[in-house]
Formats: structure tokens, sequence, C-alpha cells
């Protein structure tokens, strides 16, 4: 693997990026380094070295350097339209992230799981979709089954509306407008305004109810996980038989108790 060059030296024209930040002793070219990443993250797909400059509020020729750093070492695509990407080597980084996310929480979904009876899973958001990260299965033989890694649209799964309705409904209908709302059951929501009004709702009540809209038989409630690096949530689910609305009420402060938990391991490992 060829060596990665190291950004302040790649951005030395620039001293006002070289140098360290006395307060702090940060290098302030690798805090921008990391801006721009989340700044083109945030754009959904793309996004203009103009709009870049932005967004940031760094001068273009202080972007283009560190850009042109990034793209030499694969963390960052220029595309034929001149636009920028991020980059194929950050999906490593990103799997051994999200495989320790899930590491620190697996105990908490273990615990879950040994009170409500039910499958636990924890998702985290990743660009316009959200990605399950970690798992424990239910002990009963007819049970939710969702693969780690997989990537589920937001507005069609628990833990996906419980992640949206932690962004502003601006962002959430930039999400939408991007990638789509297709309707995996009858019952699936299937426009944004029908999204909203849920969103608004979850907000209110702390929680998010997949009731048969990513598959019909099954029935997941959701929290959203506070103070963590990204937006993330746990849910249990399984089917309508076992977990009714009455569920509800036995599995809501389990999950907020559990959220807390996963939030306080995650940060105290960071």
């Amino acid at each position: 693997m060829a060596a990665i060059p190291n950004v302040a030296t790649a951005t030395a024209g620039d001293s006002e990026t070289a140098v360290s930040t006395p307060r702090s002793g940060a290098v302030q070219s690798v805090a921008r380094v990391f801006e721009l990443l989340e700044i083109i993250a945030d754009a959904g797909g793309d996004i203009s070295l103009s709009d870049l400059a932005l967004k940031s509020a760094l001068p273009i020729p202080t972007i283009h350097r560190l850009l042109r750093t990034l793209v030499g070492v694969g963390y960052v695509r220029q595309l034929p339209s001149r636009r920028y990407a991020l980059g194929a080597r950050l999906i490593r980084l990103g799997e051994g992230a999200s495989g320790q996310l899930g590491a620190v929480a697996q105990p908490v979904l273990v615990g879950l799981v040994e009170e409500l009876g039910e499958t636990a899973n924890m998702a985290m958001q990743d660009g316009d979709y959200i990605v399950y990260v970690a798992q424990s299965p239910s002990p009963h033989s007819m049970r939710m089954f969702t693969e780690v890694g997989r990537r589920a649209h937001m507005h069609a799964t628990g833990v996906g509306k419980a992640i949206l309705s932690m962004l502003s409904d601006d962002a959430a209908r930039g999400i939408v407008d991007r990638v789509g709302m297709p309707v995996p059951t009858r019952k699936s929501l299937g426009n944004v305004d029908a999204l909203l009004a849920n969103l608004s709702l979850i907000r209110n009540n702390g929680y998010a109810l997949d009731d048969e809209e990513q598959e019909l038989g099954v029935r997941c409630y959701a929290v959203p996980i506070p103070n963590t690096p990204t937006p993330m949530a746990v849910s249990v689910s399984g089917p309508l038989a076992r977990v009714d609305h009455g569920f509800a009420d036995r599995a809501i402060p389990v999950l907020r108790s559990a959220a807390m938990e996963i939030s306080s391991r995650i940060n105290a490992a960071a």
C-alpha cells in the first residue's frame, strides 16, 4: 500500500493550514480535511469546488490543495464533471468503525433480547441510507432477521425513521428527494408529507414504530441513540403475534435505557 502523504506537508504553501492551533494543539490542516470529507458526505453524492468553498468558508486554493492530496490517496474522487465525491478507500475505514461500534453495543443488545425476548438491532446513518451494524437474535424459532452490514432506505424501517427524526425536516426531505421512497409493503409510507408527519410524532413520543412497513407480519419499535458521532438508533422487532401494541408499554422504557447505555459506552470508547 502506498504511503499516505503528510497533509500538512502537501499544503505547506498555505502557512495557515500547516501550523498547529495553539489552544488545542490540533493541526489545522487535518481538521480541515475532515471538515471537507463531512461536507462531501452531507452533500449526498458529489459537490463542486465552489460549493465546498461556500460551505467550509475556506479559500478555494486551500481546498484545492487538500483535495489534490485526498484524491491522490484515494479518499476522494474527482468525477468527469470536475465535481468531487468520496473515495473507495473510505469504505474500509467505515466498515472498521461500524464493526467497532457494533462490538461496543453488542452486550446491550444481548441484554435487550434477554429482557424482551425479541431480536435487537442497532443501525447508523450511512449517507442517505441506514446500515445495520449490530444484532442479537431472538431465541424464538420464528423471529426477525436482518444481516449486519445491510443497507436500507430510512423511511421504511423503525431504526431509519428514528434516525430521520434526529434530523431537520429539510434534511429528511433532501434524503427522500435523492433516493426516493420505495414501498416494500402496502403499509409503507409513500410520500414525503406522510413521512414528515410521522417524524413529528416520533419526536413527540420519543420512539419510532415500523408497523409492517418493511415486512408484512413484522412490527418494530426503535429509539434514537443520543450523543453519538453519527445518528444511530436501537430497535426490537418480531412477529405481530408477540410484538403487539401492548408490547410497547414494556419495550419502550427498556429501549430508552439501552439507548442511553449504548451512548455512554460509545463515548467512553471514543
